[in-house]
């Protein structure tokens, strides 16, 4: 019943903020969220006609990176908001490539896809809002082929002092309210924080990416930590 209730909320969170989302994602990261996507993509060294699955893919902007990387492979995005995906489509329409790429109404939890499917499969920022995090990273696990690689670029927790309390007044306090001045929605962005204290860190993420079997975890913390980058392999073998 809990989960249910946390995966309504985020729902309509994400409904009710979906036109001012990439404004707001500005200022939730410092306006490094962009860079902190570049240095994902490098890491993943994505070659021509390689597919994906982009979870949570909001308004699509990894979505849109990882088919310009691409250039021929298909590639998914899947979210459970569908006016996220409206503000999404409109990008994908803008960029040509309304053809490689397909948008999904769907609950990453569940995928609705076949195993051994994608050569890649990600999720920018969603993985601390979904009700149960290993299921979902089971699923991406499930549907990426041998040898393919799970990735999540996510918020994390600074370690150090003085940073972490600087970091977490301006989260609790100061978020907030740039929420309620640009998007006119102060308690969704309240709800933000309270959604990073449950949080795993950094350290105990890549235990979980291990625990479900994935292979050669890497985790690299971003900006002092306030955000971090962690990929894993699939094995080749059937076990």
């Amino acid at each position: 019943m809990q989960s249910k209730s946390k995966e309504q909320h985020v729902h309509d969170v994400f409904e009710s903020i979906a036109p001012k989302y990439d404004l707001m994602n500005d200022l939730l990261s410092f306006r490094r969220h962009k860079a902190w996507r570049a240095f994902t993509m490098r890491k993943m060294n994505v070659q021509p006609g390689q597919t994906a699955i982009d979870l949570c893919c909001g308004t699509c902007d990894w979505t849109i990176a990882l088919a310009r990387a691409s250039g021929s492979g298909a590639i998914v995005g899947l979210d459970f908001s569908q006016n996220m995906l409206d503000v999404g489509a409109q990008k994908v329409r803008k960029e040509g490539l309304d053809r490689q790429i397909s948008l999904h109404q769907g609950n990453a939890m569940s995928l609705p896809f076949e195993d051994n499917r994608f050569d890649f499969a990600t999720i920018g920022f969603g993985l601390r809002n979904v009700p149960d995090l290993e299921q979902v990273l089971r699923e991406m696990k499930r549907v990426v082929k041998p040898g393919g690689q799970v990735v999540c670029l996510e918020l994390s927790k600074p370690v150090w002092q003085p940073f972490k309390s600087v970091y977490y007044f301006y989260f609790e306090r100061i978020l907030p309210a740039l929420g309620k001045l640009f998007a006119k929605r102060y308690e969704q962005y309240k709800w933000l924080p309270e959604s990073l204290k449950a949080f795993p860190d950094s350290n105990q993420l890549a235990d979980k990416f291990r625990d479900i079997g994935l292979r050669n975890v890497h985790a690299y913390p971003l900006t002092g930590g306030i955000a971090a980058l962690h990929t894993g392999t699939k094995g080749t073998d059937k076990g």
